[in-house]
């Protein structure tokens, strides 16, 4: 079976053992290391395989051919994406007509973005640059863009550019709604048998806590030179609770996040519904 995922320390961690055939049932896996952006579009072209990780942003534009899973995916608190420039500037009405670079037009993080510069970047930003995730903090630094808003790792890694800290979306998300940000979601298509599936990526998580060092070298052979420190807080982040079970709290979120998108726009209409089944 076809599955594709990023080769970020959570995901590498979270499906170690269920591809290299630790898990008792699961099939044989080839798998897909790919960036978000380019998941996100593969699965809305219609040609993406039967399992991959993309934005809950762009669950719009999949579920009617894609089933999300409750389990596999990044959603958690105090793990937002951030904004970040060079110059220091702590007001967001400095990004008013402004280049910033972003991970991804469908993803979470853009989708938050958005969501936050409607309420504090007056008149709204100018050009909006997409670029590997990788590429968007040293674009900041040498001055090819004016901000950039960044995932993963960066989080920890920035004030190794000499960038600041303008705002953080996930502390903005939850001081509005209450609630956890959706950030990476595993789907598979309809066609399958998505609760052997869930429960095989379940097995997976719950080994991966079980036997933390397993998958160390797995991790790191795919961690594009990060620090082993840096990997292992990206982990502790951005996997949790949620990442075994979606649970009533999960789903509110994604149900707000993608509610409000709606409402104003920024997504195509679909039936709310479909998130559960």
């Amino acid at each position: 079976m076809n599955i594709a995922y990023s080769p970020c320390p959570n995901d590498t961690f979270v499906f170690h053992a269920m591809v290299h055939g630790l898990i008792p049932g699961s099939p044989e896996w080839n798998v897909t290391y790919a960036d978000i952006d380019f998941t996100n579009g593969w699965a809305a072209e219609g040609k993406g395989p039967e399992v991959l990780k993309i934005s809950y942003a762009a669950l719009p534009w999949v579920l009617e051919d894609y089933a999300l899973l409750p389990c596999g995916g990044a959603l958690g608190r105090g793990c937002g994406p951030l904004v970040l420039t060079a110059d220091g500037a702590a007001d967001p009405a400095a990004l008013s007509g402004r280049r910033v670079a972003v991970p991804s037009e469908r993803s979470t993080a853009y989708l938050l973005f958005r969501l936050w510069a409607s309420q504090n970047v007056p008149g709204g930003v100018g050009e909006i640059v997409v670029l590997p995730f990788h590429e968007i903090m040293p674009a900041v630094r040498d001055g090819r863009v004016d901000a950039g808003l960044v995932i993963h790792e960066a989080r920890f890694t920035y004030p190794d550019y000499g960038l600041q800290l303008m705002a953080d979306m996930g502390e903005w998300w939850e001081s509005d709604t209450g609630l956890p940000i959706p950030l990476g979601a595993i789907i598979a298509r309809r066609t399958l048998d998505t609760s052997s599936l869930s429960a095989w990526i379940r097995a997976s998580v719950e080994y991966a806590w079980a036997h933390p060092d397993a998958s160390r070298d797995y991790v790191m052979q795919h961690a594009q030179e990060m620090d082993p420190e840096v990997a292992k807080s990206h982990i502790g982040l951005y996997v949790n609770n949620f990442t075994s079970e979606l649970g009533e709290e999960g789903y509110a979120a994604v149900t707000a996040l993608l509610s409000r998108a709606m409402l104003e726009g920024l997504v195509p209409e679909f039936n709310l519904e479909l998130l559960h089944r």
